[in-house]
């Protein structure tokens, strides 16, 4: 179990804090998703999150339907040695703190040239809109997690022992990446911009510190930031180990199993379960176990679990293609039904009464 210290630090995370710190546990990847209006403040409150919390270098990528490989593979390496204010393509009333960090690389306009030597790929990927890039990019990222190395002309990149790659993507519900890469995201999690941006917030509310100091942070200012990050590699490899000794009896096993098999027959639901859904299920459970201080798991971890895992994994059937059609359904009926039903409440629907039933 982990010690009190321990667990007060994770009790004072923020929902995108914890997101991120049960990615690093896991060693898994995920989507964070929020209004078209905030995703800007999403993706510079994850760089704060990054470099502050945990003390990790990050990169961002601004994806659209022309990105190439190119620019995807630049972007996504850390230069030892900052870029200059003027090389930076981002457009915000925040950016010069943001992009006087030596993670982040401009993919229109290097400051160097255009070689591997001296870059390295960054601990914590933040790809932009991925959802709107092309096929190919997505397939690329994929490729980036499952192997953790990155393919270019002239090298071959490793990424480091700690990486983090999260889609951050605004608007809809359910599956909006390529089917795999998608399946591969570990979670999903919404953020509602009225629970605010606390690490962006507070960078504009301290007193104590300058504008000027701000905008003029030096590559060596990140380095100490590791050295005082809030949750150290160490706290991270402890829960890591506390996650895989997770005790799941047999009961909260079968609760487990039975949601699954639940959300597989369930009208709505389009395509199935796919069985890497169902082991991240049991991955993430066994994770959410030592962030509350137990040795163990509990039904409402199940349910906690469930709602993270599967929110961007289910599709809603058609009603032309809903099941009881081949039985003679009325079309207009079957509409009525769906209208209005999405995979939240999917989710919601199967832990609810009519679904599986929880031990007691």
């Amino acid at each position: 179990m982990a010690d009190e210290e321990l667990i007060n630090k994770i009790h004072e995370l923020s929902d995108l804090e914890l997101a991120a710190l049960i990615c690093l546990v896991a060693e898994e990847h995920c989507i964070i998703d929020t209004d078209p209006d905030a995703l800007g403040d999403l993706v510079q409150e994850l760089q704060l999150v990054a470099s502050k919390v945990f003390g990790l270098t990050y990169a961002v990528i601004d994806c659209n339907s022309h990105t190439t490989l190119d620019d995807f593979a630049h972007a996504i390496l850390s230069v030892d040695a900052a870029p200059t204010r003027t090389n930076s393509p981002a457009i915000s009333r925040r950016d010069s703190y943001f992009l006087q960090t030596p993670a982040f690389q401009s993919i229109n306009r290097p400051s160097i040239p255009e070689t591997t030597d001296n870059k390295k790929i960054a601990n914590v990927i933040i790809a932009r809109n991925l959802d709107e890039a092309p096929q190919q990019i997505q397939i690329q990222a994929l490729e980036l997690m499952r192997t953790k190395r990155l393919f270019t002309r002239t090298s071959i990149q490793n990424a480091p022992k700690r990486f983090l790659f999260i889609a951050a993507i605004a608007g809809g519900e359910g599956p909006r990446l390529t089917k795999h890469l998608n399946d591969y995201m570990f979670i999903s999690h919404v953020h509602d911009p009225e629970d605010g941006f606390p690490n962006l917030e507070d960078m504009f509310t301290d007193d104590t510190s300058s504008t000027l100091s701000v905008v003029k942070r030096s590559p060596t200012i990140q380095v100490e930031e590791s050295l005082w990050a809030r949750i150290s590699p160490m706290d991270i490899e402890n829960l890591a180990q506390q996650s895989k000794n997770t005790t799941v009896s047999v009961e909260v096993k079968q609760y487990q199993q039975n949601i699954a098999s639940f959300l597989r027959i369930h009208r709505a639901v389009a395509t199935g379960i796919s069985a890497i859904a169902t082991k991240h299920f049991d991955k993430l459970v066994r994770c959410l176990a030592p962030l509350h201080g137990l040795p163990y798991a509990t039904p409402s971890l199940i349910a906690l679990a469930a709602r993270k895992i599967y929110l961007h994994r289910i599709e809603i059937v058609s009603p032309e293609r809903e099941r009881s059609m081949q039985w003679g359904s009325d079309l207009d009926a079957i509409r009525e039904m769906l209208d209005g039903i999405g995979p939240e409440e999917v989710i919601e629907d199967v832990l609810g009464s009519a679904g599986a039933e929880a031990p007691l």
